[in-house]
């Protein structure tokens, strides 16, 4: 589904990825462990094709990022991409059902019984009408989960999505992911520099200055 062939990125003369190769597959779960600032996010900023390459190929089922345009990438990702991020980045001028349906409204998608199963599915039933500010920590990345989730996509990337929650929150929220994303046959890449975090994944890589290795 998703390969990286020698994939390098500089800012000015800094090198933050050098020759990160890597292949996952749809179903699998794999955790990308680094301290901050290695180049976790901006890893996954190229693989959804929101940053260039300066070296390398990223392929998604067949096809090269670098040989699309703008308007391409950006439907490849509306389309087939979830994304869980630290923050939450849950809007708050809306409740949680209309959280939750966004990315169905971007494609035009009749959004409100999806909806509600994914609020569902991440044990929030009930709190369909309930504004943001009336969520815990825990709850607010449980709907960034149904709605990364929502749209059935292939490929999901989350971005230390547990650094904001304390460690029975962070470990509920992680064992909900990855039941999530196992029941739907996506593949998920999660980026941590917990090894903790980490541990329930089908595979774990080292992000280092070097490149990217696998663990044991």
């Amino acid at each position: 589904m998703l390969k990286l062939s020698a994939v390098t990125k500089r800012f000015g003369s800094r090198v933050v990825l050098n020759k990160v190769s890597l292949e996952i597959s749809a179903g699998e779960y794999i955790a990308i462990i680094g301290d901050s600032g290695i180049g976790k996010s901006t890893l996954l900023n190229i693989i959804a094709g929101l940053e260039p390459v300066d070296a390398g190929e990223v392929w998604f089922e067949g096809k090269n990022l670098a040989a699309l345009d703008d308007d391409a990438v950006t439907l490849l990702r509306r389309d087939h991409f979830g994304f869980v991020f630290q923050a939450f980045h849950v809007l708050p001028q809306l409740n949680v059902e209309q959280n939750v349906a966004l990315p169905l409204l971007l494609r035009g998608i009749e959004s409100t019984e999806k909806a509600k199963a994914a609020i569902a599915s991440v044990g929030l039933a009930g709190r369909e009408q309930s504004p943001p500010r009336e969520l815990s920590g825990g709850e607010l990345q449980r709907v960034a989960i149904a709605r990364a989730l929502v749209g059935e996509p292939k490929l999901v990337l989350a971005d230390e999505p547990t650094g904001n929650l304390d460690p029975e929150n962070a470990r509920q929220v992680l064992d909900l992911f990855k039941t999530q994303v196992k029941t739907r046959r996506a593949a998920a890449i999660l980026a941590t520099h917990s090894e903790a975090a980490a541990a329930g994944c089908d595979r774990r890589y080292r992000l280092t200055a070097q490149g990217l290795s696998q663990m044991r």
